[in-house]
């Protein structure tokens, strides 16, 4: 089959299309015929050599995808050759083909093409396992996300809504400040040009938000605390401003704060299985019933991977970037 190989640790230009050996798969996995994969900043990341791969996951690039199963393990019930599906990946999307375990495996969403399948995946076990699980976000409850322009960020907007939370974004630019409003977003706050902690209290009559996703660490530390409630939930799920910072745990104390933090790639398949669970539970009917709906910006042929990644890396995108074998 054909893959994108990591030639080197380095930029866009190191992402080589070549001919590589199919994936052997175990006795409780699936083999996906690739449709589409889409990217994740972690990509940029192991692309540059600092996010490796779990060991005994695939070498390649790609935390999710959409296909067609061409090919079941002999523990593997629930799934059979031919069934139209979208998965949570270990690594190994950007390719023609991928080895999954099958509890990681979700039905295609009705009402969507299977190519745009391929972008709920990795945002759904996200946003599902850390503001709903973990964070326990209900409706009725005001929620902030930063980057909500971005994959996570348009795909919580959509399902905070769904169940019944007001939903504060910030985001860089008046386009994806119009886009997120669009999508259903209450608060839509420009961080270039207001404070956002000021715009939160002002929004809320002081008191705060009830949870907050952040993306960007360390540099947003300090105000996330500031914004929150009490009884405040902040979750980090990536360190795009900075990993160590200071922590006042007066502050924590005195609104009796909560601080969590997760990836997804290395929890255990019993875990990950287990958020896949919920997450067709729970998100698929909303996606089903239309009210959460995919965002891509861009599709690129598997080969152009490069032209993708500079693409993602420039920040002007709205939503998912997907990869086309």
């Amino acid at each position: 089959m054909k893959a994108i190989v990591v030639s080197a640790p380095g930029g866009p230009e190191v992402l080589q299309l070549q001919e590589v050996e199919d994936p052997e798969f175990k006795d409780d996995e699936v083999l996906i015929k690739v449709e589409a994969t889409a990217l994740n900043r972690a990509d940029i990341l192991q692309r540059k050599g600092l996010y490796p791969p779990p060991p005994g996951s695939s070498p390649y690039l790609g935390l999710e995808c959409s296909g067609t199963v061409v090919a079941v393990g002999k523990h593997v019930s629930r799934w059979q050759v031919g069934d139209t599906v979208c998965a949570l990946l270990t690594g190994g999307g950007y390719a023609e083909k991928v080895a999954v375990p099958a509890g990681q495996v979700l039905p295609a969403p009705p009402g969507v093409s299977l190519k745009d399948a391929a972008s709920f995946p990795e945002v759904s076990c996200t946003v599902w396992s850390t503001v709903f699980m973990m964070s326990r976000l209900s409706a009725g409850e005001t929620f902030l996300v930063h980057g909500g322009s971005s994959g996570i960020g348009t795909f919580a907007i959509q399902i905070a809504k769904y169940l019944g939370a007001k939903v504060f974004i910030t985001a860089g630019s008046e386009e994806k400040l119009v886009f997120c409003k669009d999508l259903g977003a209450d608060v839509c706050i420009n961080y270039k040009t207001e404070d956002f902690v000021a715009r939160v209290k002002e929004e809320t009559g002081g008191k705060g938000v009830d949870v907050i996703l952040d993306i960007i660490g360390a540099n947003y530390f300090r105000r996330n605390l500031d914004s929150l409630s009490f009884d405040g939930r902040l979750f980090v799920i990536a360190t795009m401003g900075g990993a160590v910072t200071e922590l006042d745990l007066r502050v924590v104390l005195s609104k009796r704060l909560t601080i969590q933090a997760a990836g997804l790639r290395y929890r255990s398949p019993e875990n990950k299985a287990a958020i896949v669970r919920e997450v067709e539970s729970n998100v698929w009917p909303a996606i089903a019933s239309g009210k959460v709906k995919p965002v891509v910006y861009k599709y690129f042929p598997l080969y152009e991977a490069a032209e993708a990644h500079r693409l993602m890396e420039s920040s002007k995108h709205i939503g998912k970037i997907l990869l086309v074998p």
